[in-house]
């Protein structure tokens, strides 16, 4: 017998999902994570993301296309706490340094 988050999962959950911006995305993870993010601290939310970045070095190096693809949403998820907790806007910061026709 299929359990709720299974029936959410398999039925529900592709309809709802979307495309999603980097500006929504951080609004998203500001709003289920700032408050443990803050409390956490700029330091250890680093550190959080720094071990992801390992787990996402082991899925390269192991070419798990599954494992890669979460370790990214990991790392990405946690890039977005860090720039929360310091307030910078990971739209307008990735706009200014790439797409100002200036080549970095």
């Amino acid at each position: 017998m299929l359990d709720l988050l299974n029936i959410f999962q398999v039925y529900l959950s592709p309809i709802l999902v979307k495309e999603v911006d980097i500006r929504e995305a951080q609004r998203y993870i500001k709003n289920q994570y700032f408050e443990k993010d803050s409390t956490r601290g700029l330091y250890s939310t680093f550190t959080w993301f720094i071990e992801e970045v390992g787990e996402l070095a082991d899925s390269l190096i192991k070419m798990n296309k599954e494992a890669i693809e979460e370790e990214i949403a990991d790392v990405f998820a946690w890039l977005l706490s860090i720039a929360n907790l310091v307030g910078v806007d990971l739209d307008e910061a990735f706009k200014k340094k790439y797409l100002t026709g200036i080549n970095p």
